[in-house]
């Protein structure tokens, strides 16, 4: 129960506000990106905020959530509220989780590492990406029993795939998110003005670089052809300076060999596959009996196929807007995802989540748990793991309080009262 959690969280804000005392982070997700931007360089605010062409898709993620408005009811007693839900067997006492976001060092210095104390601090779930800059055993460390999650993107070679999901099973993930959407990235127009992409530079890649898989893999790449030499250029000498000190080892032996400059050439050749199809999905259970969750599902008749190859949860996601510009809304594809499933398997959510008010909306359209982004990161830029375990807080406060003055005492009855589109 955590009936006092939110009234505790104001009271402490406030007092602490009579001594002179303000909040780490603002609670306007406006003003917390403004200051986050405020924070990094601009090609880290291009590719932690940007999406895909136009950003049509990030502004229905938004717009389409005012499209479903929740109607308080009076009268109902709500003075214990229960937040709890059961997912794959494990206690979760909110019914959101950290989504996955790669490149956290352009956010900040400690990057995955910090999301993951804060998220253990707050006991929290919080899928590790696929694209991290701190190796998923570090963060598991970290975790103080707390649920976490692996990402997978799927690679071209299916070797080095089995060793993450065998690495991720081995350091306590409960669930493998398998992220269908980025077989190719999408056109992200303010990350191609600047040129810049953070990977070429060596960031992001730890779960590569900290692989044994991976790691023979660049041995025999450099047995078989040279390290291609970009033209020389001050900011081609910088590109292989970072990529030699991200690089894991000697930074000499690392600059003087190349390696990181041929991690990071590996790394672009085969971070996606294109080709993959339903078919493949039968690889995964052969390596792993971790839960299997398809992120990135929109159409329902996509879910129902999950369900007949025996997936154990569906995970409706647009990626934020980051792939296809133009792209249904995720709340907006929610609901027939939903009556597509029919209570069988858990159906997780995210794409434009900015406070508790919309965490309730996605439950009452039938999401199981729902995932925060970018939110999060603009925390971690502005202050750290402080940032983020503060800003975890005051998402709890807030669903809390928006479920209680609903006239909700918990998440069956969210569900029970829906929401009315508009």
């Amino acid at each position: 129960m955590l009936n006092t959690r939110a009234a505790n969280r104001q009271r402490a804000i406030y007092i602490a506000g009579a001594s002179g005392i303000k909040p780490v982070i603002p609670f306007d997700v406006d003003l917390l990106a403004t200051k986050a931007k405020a924070r990094i360089t601009p090609e880290a605010w291009a590719y932690i905020a940007g999406g895909a062409g136009l950003e049509n898709t990030m502004a229905s993620n938004r717009s389409a959530f005012d499209n479903w408005q929740i109607v308080p009811r009076m009268l109902r007693n709500v003075e214990q509220r229960d937040t709890s839900l059961d997912l794959f067997g494990h206690k979760m006492t909110v019914p959101f989780f950290l989504a996955p976001i790669g490149v956290l060092e352009m956010a900040h210095p400690e990057a995955d590492l910090a999301v993951a104390r804060a998220a253990a601090l707050a006991q929290v779930p919080y899928v590790f990406s696929n694209q991290a800059s701190v190796p998923m055993e570090q963060c598991a460390a970290v975790m103080d029993g707390a649920p976490h999650f692996f990402q997978l993107y799927w690679s071209k070679s299916n070797e080095l795939v089995a060793s993450f999901l065998q690495r991720a099973q081995a350091n306590g993930s409960k669930g493998i998110v398998v992220t269908l959407d980025t077989t190719m990235l999408g056109w992200r127009t303010r990350d191609l003005d600047l040129a810049y992409l953070p990977f070429l530079r060596g960031m992001g890649i730890a779960q590569y670089t900290s692989d044994p898989v991976f790691q023979q893999m660049v041995d025999a790449a450099a047995k078989d052809a040279p390290t291609a030499s970009p033209k020389v250029t001050l900011t081609a000498i910088n590109t292989l300076i970072a990529a030699s000190r991200r690089h894991p080892g000697s930074f000499w032996e690392n600059l003087r060999t190349r390696r990181g400059l041929r991690a990071v050439q590996l790394f672009t050749q085969i971070y996606s596959r294109p080709n993959i199809t339903w078919a493949d999905l039968p690889f995964l259970r052969e390596h792993t009996d971790l839960p299997i969750i398809l992120k990135g599902i929109l159409h329902p008749d996509d879910a129902r196929k999950a369900m007949d190859y025996g997936v154990d949860a569906v995970y409706v996601s647009n990626h934020g807007g980051r792939q296809v510009d133009g792209s249904i809304s995720a709340i907006e594809a929610l609901p027939e995802v939903v009556q597509a499933i029919r209570d069988k398997i858990p159906v997780l959510f995210d794409s434009g989540v900015r406070g508790g008010a919309d965490i309730f909306k996605a439950l009452a359209l039938g999401a199981t748990a729902v995932g925060i982004g970018r939110p999060y990161t603009y925390a971690l830029a502005i202050a750290g793991w402080r940032g983020v375990a503060e800003l975890l807080e005051n998402w709890v406060a807030d669903f809390e309080l928006t479920m209680g003055l609903a006239g909700c005492n918990n998440l069956a009855a969210i569900r029970a009262a829906g929401v009315r589109k508009v």
